[in-house]
């Protein structure tokens, strides 16, 4: 069925539609072209402001205001950031926001970043119409006072003269910006000056101030003085002018102001004693003494007592050539003769004396003596002299007292004076006195020192004697022992030098002091008591001896404790005995403890003490004594003392009846003395081994009873000791004989004989003397031990000494003469090898001009002399008897002239008549001397000169010249000057003539009245023979001061000025003037090399050759502006103020690249090494300085696999840091650059390589030292350089590295921090691994001793390795291997756990391998879809350095490695 009307309808809804369509349509057009466009009005860049070290992250502009939506879904528009310098912006292309981009950097304004402006581009893509705007971004960065000045120089120094005013400026040296620099902007970086006040030093904070704030000229404020102070230290305050004082940085610095010492003082007389806390010295008086009627001549100059002497108060006066002179005079004296026996030099202040003089006349003369300056110093100083006249010695000295008595405790310390009385409280003073010196009537008190030389006649050293004064006293120089010497007595004698006094003895009594202690025989004693024993009975008598005297040697007795109230001592005796009332129990035992004391004072009381064992028994039965041995043994030396105790035969009786002893036989000679009741053997008589050696005595003990006697047997052997000398068998000859020039000649022979036995009577021989040219054999016989020469020594005394075997052998000397026999063995020998002599020319023939001596050693030889070649027997001859050289003809200087001067050379010969050796020779050297025949001439016979009316000491005004025609090079032609002070006195007064150059200088300084002239009369004179010359004349006159020029500043200062400036850069200009005067301008000092030159007329001064700031930084160059007439005349006229100093800094230029201190550093990580860990530092030094010399670090390494760098390196440090784990990286290294950049990385680059080595403990040596560890710390880099040396020695250029510096380290865990482990490995230079710990403990174990004495300044006394040895760890896994044992069932364990293991791991491998394929076909995709894509317009490049630095390196390797690390 058809529907005709849906067509219809159709037709009419696209009718109407089409119109609406097409309006909608335009719309839309213009809404697509809107999009990109700003929505907001103004200008069309976006400018916007931020502060400079704004936070990462800061919103730079908040909405971009651009038309669009530029985030999915229904975007319109895509945003993307250009030309976006370091990628400082981020863009957040969906809110439009601009952020700042500082991660990891500071946005900086000022230098060395200097971003001020960062300006970028956002383009916007139309995504609708494929339309782009750029829309600019302009960040403007605000200067924030982030920075502190600085000062260019660490301190500032200036020298101001004491005298200079106040008010005068003394300091501009922060011109030129020499001062403070703030690199900040605006007033931020505004620096101005003050003075920061420094409490701890007040007068600094005055002494100067301020001139401008904005220069920091300083002025004097008040006055300065050297004497009181020589430097001040100011600190000078910068601070810049932020608008808010809150936030301003200051910096200061330290100006060192040196007070330079000026003319202001006179002189002072020395030595100066200053007057309480004054500067004025204690006025001084000079002394000396003259014997009467003695020749002057032999006493000048006389010896004055200090020496006189003054010197300038002023005494730092710079340059040492403007310190004026010291002249002395005598003002006045008494008596008022004094000018007739006494002189003053003016300029040595040597005192003379000019006659002899009579003490009948005069006693003493007192004079005042003046020094005053040479320059005219209004203010003298002034000392006494007083001069005494001695009496002729002609009477002895003597002593008050023929006889002295001294004390002296034998506890006295050395140095201890002498005391008169036994109570030493006084001291004995000796008084010598001599009438020459002071005569004295009776009763009248010495006043003057006699000055007499006291010797002792014994005892030198022991005592001394004091040596001057009138009273002399005698000391101790080593202590004394009352019980070796108790007195000491000697003679004292005086002597005046010429006459001595009768001789007076000293007697000195050594008083005792309590210096030893009461001594018993025995340490303890035992005894029997019995019970039917009553009071007072004898138990035991005690005797303890002392050797002091008096109460000192007084001994009290006294139980101390044991005796429970049944005893008591006798406190004198020391006798023990039954206390009353008590009765003894059979059985009971008692220990009794004695003590002896002295009865000394008690602070000095000595005693000691013995143990009494008492033992009680029942009544006894009347048994004889007993002793306790049958035969006693004794070996006692023949040395020993008369008294000495021998031996205790005390024998013990029960019923303690009182027993007698004796000696029965065998004693004949009575050699020995036995105490009857005691029982004590002694000798009594000395003992002589060589007469008896052998003694055998029979003692009897007997207690009264009959029948109750015992005996013993004492058998005695005399020991012998060495107390005989040898003995010389004087039968034999002692007067001697051997022949010259033969060796092991036999002499004589001697022989001794010892009568003591043993080694004690063995006897050896030696030589004393000559003991090189002579032997003695054992048994005596004399040899000679070298061919001996007569003529060397023709008679020789031998000393033989004769000794025997003992360790302190005695010794005997006996004398020998021996002759030595004459040979003929010797040439004649000349006096000397060369004879020189001078000739004056044309002396006349025959004239002896030389006398030959020649010397024959042998025995009666005859010398006589000739000349050798026959060419010198034609001038000369000599006598062959007298050996007398004389000429044959007159020489002339001429001549004989030639390449030697006039000289003639011959030999000559002295032969011995007779003999058969060759003849002596000498050389005879004749120099004809040239007389003196020329005159110096000079060259003009008048000289003329200018000079400013007031010219400073020194002053050059011309220059004499004068020739002399004798030979060059002699002494004739040697030309000098000086000026004829008869000729012209005042003139050379104030003008003198150098010596050597003959310039005119001034003598003084001047103050002259203008147009005066002087005449000066110079004179040229040689150093001939004789002296020959001339004199010429000089008119020296004083020029108008107004044809001086003057320039307008006495100190010149240009900007500084660069190195690298170019020849004949202009540095500034200098500006003289003068009225109706052209001005010459001249360098006269100071232009070393030749730096500078000057525009003569301009005065402009220009560079003449290239600069080098490191050699030379500032130039002081001394400019001259002189009337351009004076310098056509030849003439020059330098004053105060034609003359000016120009100070020219050399500004420093970057012209010098960093220098690595060496081309490879070794450095070494362990595999447990953390993080950002230091590893090693970098150090590079630029000869520039400033920021030229400040150098940044950068390091050129390989990436690991992972894409990150295994080290970093501090930028400005040149620290080396770890950036990665090592672990189980062990023996492997890397390999990498450093490069240092200086100004900052800015500038000149230099490289060098650095191997860092991965090591574990294992690598390691632990050296243990006995000093704590920070010790270890503290020397740290000298002991690593020491072991690194012994290391060195067997492996070159290895690297010693420190792991750790610790305490001692025990296996326990435990720590001792008084010793310290070093924990060291060594890097192998060749394989950049670690040495084994073995190798390393092998070259330094084996060298320990070595190494301990280079330690031994750094460790301190007593320091040193104790050991080397493995860490701990090395040990806890050899223990833990030993501990596990592997046994064969661990094998096959371990075996089937491995198998197990594998095959999860070949699975691993599967699904690896699987995954690398996708991600490479993935690869492999991308990269089409990329070459598919139209290319964008590319950002700009960052730094080039940071793309291709392999690529310039030449390790192409390394880039294609980071390259293939991405798809």
């Amino acid at each position: 069925m058809r529907r005709p009307w849906l067509w219809i309808w159709l037709g009419i809804g696209i009718s109407v539609l089409s119109p609406l369509y097409l309006v909608w349509a335009q719309d839309t057009e213009d809404w697509q072209y809107e999009e990109c466009k700003l929505s907001r009005s103004g200008p069309p860049a976006t400018i916007v402001t931020i502060d400079e070290e704004s936070p990462n992250g800061t919103v730079l502009v908040e909405n971009m205001q651009i038309n669009g939506r530029a985030q999915d879904p229904d975007r319109t528009i895509s945003l993307t950031l250009l030309d976006n310098y370091d990628y400082w912006v981020i863009l957040d292309s969906a809110r439009q926001r601009l952020f700042l981009n500082s991660t990891g950097r500071v946005l900086d304004r000022d230098p060395p970043s200097s971003i001020t402006t960062i300006v970028v581009q956002v383009q916007c893509t139309n995504e609708l119409v494929g339309t782009v705007i750029l829309h600019e971004v302009r960040i403007v960065v605000r200067d924030r006072n982030d920075n502190t000045p600085s000062f260019r120089q660490p301190r500032y120094y200036v020298a101001v003269n004491e005298l200079t005013p106040v008010g005068t400026t003394i300091f501009t040296g922060f011109s030129m910006n020499n001062g403070a620099r703030d690199i900040d902007d605006g007033p931020n970086g505004q620096i101005e000056y003050g003075i920061q006040y420094n409490p701890d030093d007040t007068v600094s904070n005055r002494t100067v101030r301020v001139a401008s704030t904005l220069t920091g000229n300083l002025v004097l404020a008040e006055r300065l003085n050297y004497e009181e102070r020589t430097r001040y230290l100011v600190i000078i305050q910068a601070n810049d002018r932020a608008p808010y004082p809150g936030s301003r940085r200051t910096a200061t610095t330290t100006l060192t102001l040196d007070v330079v010492d000026g003319d202001d003082l006179g002189p002072m007389f020395l030595p100066c004693v200053l007057v309480n806390n004054t500067r004025d010295c204690s006025p001084i008086t000079y002394r000396v003494s003259i014997p009467e009627f003695t020749d002057h001549t032999t006493l000048n100059p006389l010896q004055v007592v200090p020496p006189i002497r003054a010197v300038d108060q002023d005494r730092n006066i710079q340059p040492p050539s403007d310190r004026p002179g010291i002249l002395y005079y005598i003002l006045v004296g008494h008596p008022a003769a004094y000018g007739e026996y006494f002189s003053l030099n003016s300029t040595t202040a040597e005192l003379l004396l000019l006659k002899p003089v009579s003490r009948d006349l005069f006693h003493a003369f007192t004079l005042v003596i003046k020094a005053e300056q040479d320059n005219g110093h209004p203010l003298p100083a002034f000392a006494d002299l007083i001069i005494e006249v001695l009496d002729e010695n002609n009477q002895a000295p003597y002593f008050l007292q023929a006889t002295y008595q001294g004390y002296v405790s034998e506890a006295s310390p050395v140095g201890t004076t002498i005391s008169i009385s036994a109570n030493l409280t006084a001291p004995l003073g000796i008084i010598a006195l001599d009438n020459d010196i002071e005569e004295l009537e009776p009763g009248d008190i010495p006043t003057k020192d006699p000055q007499v030389l006291i010797t002792l006649g014994d005892f030198t050293s022991i005592f001394t004697i004091t040596p001057v004064g009138i009273t002399r006293y005698i000391t101790l120089l080593k202590p004394v022992d009352r019980e070796k010497q108790m007195t000491y007595t000697f003679t004292l004698m005086a002597s005046d030098g010429v006459q001595q006094s009768m001789p007076v003895t000293i007697n000195i009594l050594v008083i005792d002091a309590n210096d030893n202690t009461p001594t018993f025989s025995q340490v303890s004693y035992s005894v029997e008591v019995f019970t039917d024993m009553q009071y007072g009975e004898t138990v035991l008598q005690l005797t303890a001896l002392d050797a002091d005297e008096g109460l000192n040697g007084v001994v009290s007795y006294s139980i101390l404790a044991g005796d429970q109230g049944d005893f008591i001592i006798n406190n004198r005796t020391g006798r023990i005995t039954i206390a009353p009332g008590v009765t003894m129990m059979v059985g009971r035992s008692y220990a009794l403890t004695v003590r002896a004391a002295d009865n000394a004072h008690e602070a000095e009381r000595r005693s000691s003490i013995t143990t009494v064992y008492i033992e009680v028994l029942p009544p006894n039965n009347q048994s004889p004594p007993r002793f306790p041995l049958l035969t006693y043994n004794l070996e006692i030396s023949e040395a020993m003392r008369i008294g000495a105790i021998l031996v205790n035969l005390q024998a013990t009786d029960r019923e303690m009846d009182p027993i007698t002893y004796h000696i029965q036989r065998g004693d004949d000679q009575e050699v020995f003395n036995l105490t009857e009741t005691i029982g004590l053997l002694l000798l009594a008589k000395p003992l002589d081994r060589e007469t008896t050696d052998q003694y055998l005595l029979i003692v009897t003990a007997s207690d009264g009873h009959p029948g109750s006697t015992s005996t013993t047997t004492v058998n005695i052997v005399v020991t012998d000791v060495n107390d005989n000398d040898p003995t010389f068998d004087l039968t034999l000859p002692r007067n001697l004989t051997v022949q010259e020039e033969r060796a092991d000649l036999f002499v004589g022979r001697v022989r001794a004989t010892d009568p003591d036995a043993g080694k004690n009577g063995e006897v050896r021989y030696r030589l004393l003397t000559h003991a090189s040219l002579f032997n003695i054999t054992a048994n005596g016989s004399i040899y000679t031990a070298v061919p001996l020469d007569r003529e060397r020594f023709g008679f020789y005394e031998l000393v033989v000494e004769a000794s025997d075997g003992a360790v302190d052998p005695r010794r005997t000397t006996l004398i020998l003469q021996v002759e030595v026999i004459d040979i003929n063995d010797n040439s004649p020998v000349f006096s000397e090898p060369v004879y020189t002599v001078n000739v004056p020319e044309n002396s006349p023939a025959r004239t002896v001009i030389l006398q030959l001596s020649a010397f024959d050693a042998d025995l009666d030889s005859n010398v006589t002399y000739r000349i050798r070649s026959e060419e010198a027997k034609q001038l000369f001859t000599v006598d062959r008897l007298t050996g007398a050289l004389s000429i044959l003809q007159s020489l002339d200087f001429e001549d004989l002239s030639g390449e030697d001067g006039a000289t003639y050379t011959f030999q000559v010969e002295a032969l011995d008549i007779g003999g058969i050796l060759p003849p002596g020779v000498a050389t005879v050297i004749v120099k004809i001397k040239d007389m003196n025949d020329f005159s110096p001439v000079f060259r003009q016979a008048l000289y003329k000169g200018l000079v400013a009316p007031n010219a400073e000491k020194g002053t050059v005004i011309t220059r004499v010249f004068a020739e002399d025609q004798d030979p060059p090079g002699t002494p004739a032609s040697l030309v000098r000057y000086r000026v004829d002070q008869e000729q012209s006195p005042y003139s050379g007064s104030i003008f003198d003539v150098e010596e050597d150059t003959g310039r005119i200088i001034t003598k003084v300084n001047l103050n002259e009245e203008p147009s005066t002239t002087f005449t000066l009369v110079v004179i040229a004179f040689d150093e001939g023979e004789p002296v020959k010359m001339n004199s010429t004349l000089v008119e020296i006159t004083v020029l108008q001061p107004s044809r001086i020029p003057i320039f307008t500043l006495e100190e010149y200062r240009f900007p500084p000025v660069s190195e690298n400036a170019a020849v004949g850069r202009a540095v500034g200009l200098i500006l003289a003037a003068a009225i109706n005067t052209t001005i010459f301008y001249s360098i006269v000092g100071g232009n070393e090399g030749g730096k500078f030159v000057v525009n003569n007329r301009t005065g402009m001064i220009y560079t003449a050759n290239r600069l080098d700031y490191e050699e030379v930084n500032t130039y002081v160059l001394r400019v001259q502006a002189d009337s351009l007439t004076i310098v056509l005349a030849n003439l020059r006229v330098p004053s105060k103020s034609n003359t000016a100093k120009v100070f020219i800094d050399v500004q420093d230029e970057n012209d010098h690249p960093p220098v690595f201190g060496r081309k490879l550093y070794i450095g070494g990580v362990t595999e447990d090494t953390r993080t950002f860990t230091s590893v090693l530092k970098i150090v590079a030094t630029d000869k520039d300085t400033g920021n030229y010399s400040k150098n940044a670090y950068r390091l050129i390494i390989p990436p690991t696999a992972e894409g990150q760098d295994s080290f970093v390196i501090e930028k400005y440090t040149g620290i080396i840091k770890s950036a990665i784990s090592y672990r189980n990286m062990r023996r492997s290294y890397f390999k990498f650059k450093v490069i240092a950049t200086d100004d900052y990385g800015k500038g000149l680059s230099s490289n060098a390589d650095v191997v860092v080595s991965v090591v574990n403990a294992l690598d390691m040596q632990v050296v243990v030292s006995n000093v704590p560890p920070w010790v270890v710390e503290e020397n740290k880099e000298q002991l690593i350089s020491i072991l690194e040396r012994y290391v060195q020695d067997q492996i070159p250029g290895a690297k010693v590295i420190v792991e750790s510096i610790g305490p001692r380290r025990h296996g326990d865990g435990l720590e001792d921090y008084t010793k310290s482990d070093l924990d060291i490995y060594a890097i192998d230079p060749l394989t950049n691994r670690a040495i084994t710990r073995q190798e390393l403990f092998k070259f330094l174990d084996g060298k320990l001793l070595d190494i301990n004495k280079e330690f031994q300044p750094y460790l301190g006394q007593g320091g040193r390795i104790l050991e080397i040895r493995s860490p701990d760890i090395v040990a806890s896994v050899k223990k833990a291997a030993q501990a596990v044992g592997y046994t064969e069932g661990a094998l096959l364990a371990l075996a089937i756990i491995i198998i197990l293991c594998c095959i999860p791991a070949i699975l691993i491998v599967m699904v690896t391998y699987k995954q690398f394929k996708e991600r490479q076909a993935e690869c492999s995709k991308t990269a089409r879809i990329q070459a598919a894509l139209p290319p964008k317009t590319a950002a700009p490049p960052p730094p080039k350095a940071t793309t291709n630095l392999y690529e310039e390196l030449g390790d192409g390797g390394t880039l294609h490695y980071a390259l293939t690390r991405t798809c």
